[in-house]
This record gives structure tokens, C-alpha cells and sequence, in this order.
């Protein structure tokens, strides 16, 4: 393999590194609320509000429903009205949060409704108002269920930046689009999909350990 060819991979494998990293990021930081929402208004909750919860679950559920290639598809004039472009790495960081925020807000809600009742009604009757409930019971005993989804999260937006090498996104995807299939250079194929399988057991290993680290009930060695 020349070494234009290497830099290229190495180019495209940090495009592939920066659209996940922020749409994770994004993902993140609004799905987390996004759960807690669900968990908070469900029935029997802190602030029970069926209406609220049953409309913020059917919004989330109808983005879940559509597949990720239509999603990007159907997205670009949003892209573009936000990024003013829909082709490019920063552009796929777009329809990426926007498809990953509801997958993980699922993920969170499961962890969070795992949390024993027991805590969150001893929090309660010692007076603890509900934010504080949230941060201090909540968050803290679903926090390694927590790590856990969003390191499925990670492994899946992988998967997705790949997809939307399709339509111009950059990174490993693209590559193996242009180079791989188009131009039918098998060991761009082959080196593309090792890279992949290295950074997603890479992704993985370091959210076992993570999730390791913060479970109180594994037991040290």
C-alpha cells in the first residue's frame, strides 16, 4: 500500500473519530435528560405527568423508528440549514446526534428504572427534594448501567459514521466506498474493516473497564 494511501487512512480514521466523538458527546449530554424526563413524569414518578411522558416517549419512538440511511437522507435540509453544507464530516455530526440522542435516551431510561424504589422513597421521606434525588440517588446507582449503554452507543455510531460515507460524509466509510467498492482495491476494503473492528473492541474494552471501575457491586481483586 503506497503512502498516499496511508495517509489517507489515517485522515479518514480521524474523521471517523471526530463524528463519533461529537455526536456521542451530543448524544450524551441531551439524551441523559431526555431519560430522566420519561423516568421522572412516568406513572407513580417524582413529578408524574402522563401527558408529558407518553408524548416525549412518541417523538423519541418515532425518530427509533426510522432507519438510519432514510433518517440521513430525509435530514440534509436540516444539515445544511445548521452547518451550511450536507456533505463533509462536520455536517454528519448532524443527522448522527440526531438519531443517537433517542437511542440512547432509551438505554438511560432502562438503567434508570433499575435503581431500587427503596432508595428513592428513603431519599423521600428524609425530605430530599427531587433534584436532589436525581443527583445524589438517581444518576449516581444507575451510573455504571449508564456508562455501559452509552458504550453501546459509542459501538453503534461507529457503525452509523460508516453508513454515511454513502452519501459524501467522510471517514473510514467513504474510504471504503470510493477506494474499496467504486474502485474494487480490495486492501483498502480489508485495512478499513480492520480498523473498524480494532476501534470498536477498543471502544468496548474501555467501557468494560469504566463500568468496572464504578460498579460497587464487583468485587476487587
Amino acid at each position: 500500500m503506497s503512502q498516499a494511501m496511508l495517509d489517507l487512512l489515517w485522515r479518514s480514521f480521524w474523521e471517523t473519530i471526530i463524528m463519533t466523538g461529537f455526536s456521542g458527546l451530543i448524544s450524551l449530554v441531551a439524551g441523559l435528560p431526555l431519560a430522566l424526563i420519561l423516568i421522572l413524569t412516568d406513572r407513580g414518578g417524582l413529578a408524574e405527568n402522563l401527558w408529558i411522558n407518553r408524548s416525549l416517549g412518541a417523538v423519541i419512538n418515532g425518530f427509533r423508528s426510522v432507519p438510519f440511511i432514510i433518517l440521513l437522507v430525509a435530514l440534509i435540509p436540516v444539515t445544511r440549514f445548521i452547518v451550511g453544507t450536507s456533505l463533509g464530516t462536520w455536517a454528519s455530526i448532524v443527522p448522527l446526534s440526531i438519531a443517537a440522542t433517542p437511542y440512547y435516551a432509551r438505554i438511560a431510561e432502562v438503567s434508570l428504572r433499575e435503581v431500587d424504589r427503596g432508595l428513592i422513597e428513603a431519599a423521600r421521606s428524609m425530605g430530599a427534594t427531587r433534584w436532589t434525588i436525581v443527583r445524589e440517588v438517581l444518576v449516581p446507582e444507575a451510573l455504571p448501567s449508564l456508562v455501559a449503554g452509552f458504550t453501546v452507543t459509542l459501538v453503534t455510531l461507529v457503525g452509523a459514521s460508516a453508513m454515511a460515507g454513502a452519501i459524501g460524509a467522510g471517514g473510514l466509510g467513504d474510504l471504503a466506498i470510493r477506494y474499496g467498492y467504486q474502485r474494487f482495491q480490495t486492501e483498502i476494503m480489508l485495512a478499513v474493516v480492520a480498523i473498524l473492528i480494532v476501534l470498536v473492541s477498543g471502544v468496548q474494552w474501555i467501557g468494560d473497564r469504566l463500568v468496572e471501575r464504578l460498579d460497587h457491586r464487583i468485587v476487587k481483586r
